[in-house]
């Protein structure tokens, strides 16, 4: 059975291999809609209309930071555009990592909690699971999300800078008339 498939079916992660996603640190994360459709609202006048689905992608990221205390999270600037998120997270000093096992060239493999995935798998359960419960059976998320290690305070003034303005762009943006 396990040569069944010889790795024909498994997707290669997208994380940095010699990156401990729990350590302390600044996060560019990108997360879009499945097929990119527009759910969460339109640019009018370059600012960004929130539909009922968009607010509530804004209200569980804010929600992110109250129920996960113990994880010392900051947040940095955000959007919700029609079809994607984009959001800044910054992981503080925590009790999870600043062990011995903890240093940033540990990846660990097992139970995935208290890092950046959990917390995103978190927030995507917590948006998927309201749409459902207002009857919107197609929305879904891409399986994936995109993120960035933002290393320098210039990166990071950059990335701000992009996400702020991003409603304004978004006729050049890459996820623009990806609707379907």
């Amino acid at each position: 059975m396990a040569n069944k498939y010889q790795h024909k079916y498994r997707i290669s992660s997208a994380r940095l291999k010699e990156w401990n996603y729990g350590a302390e640190g600044s996060y560019f994360i990108t997360i879009c809609t499945k097929r990119r459709e527009h759910f969460f609202g339109e640019i009018i006048n370059n600012e960004m209309q929130l539909s009922y689905l968009g607010k509530v992608v804004e209200d569980e990221w804010l929600k992110t930071f109250e129920l996960r205390p113990d994880l010392k999270l900051e947040m940095g600037e955000f959007i919700v555009m029609p079809n994607h998120f984009h959001g800044i997270i910054i992981i503080g000093e925590n009790e999870y990592n600043t062990g011995r096992d903890a240093m940033h060239g540990v990846s660990t493999f097992g139970p995935q909690s208290k890092n950046l995935g959990s917390i995103l798998r978190g927030f995507k359960s917590a948006v998927t699971t309201n749409a459902r419960k207002r009857g919107n059976t197609d929305f879904n998320w891409q399986p994936r999300f995109h993120d960035h290690n933002i290393r320098d305070e210039a990166s990071f003034e950059r990335i701000q800078y992009y996400i702020a303005n991003n409603p304004a762009n978004w006729k050049n943006d890459k996820f623009y008339g990806h609707e379907e």
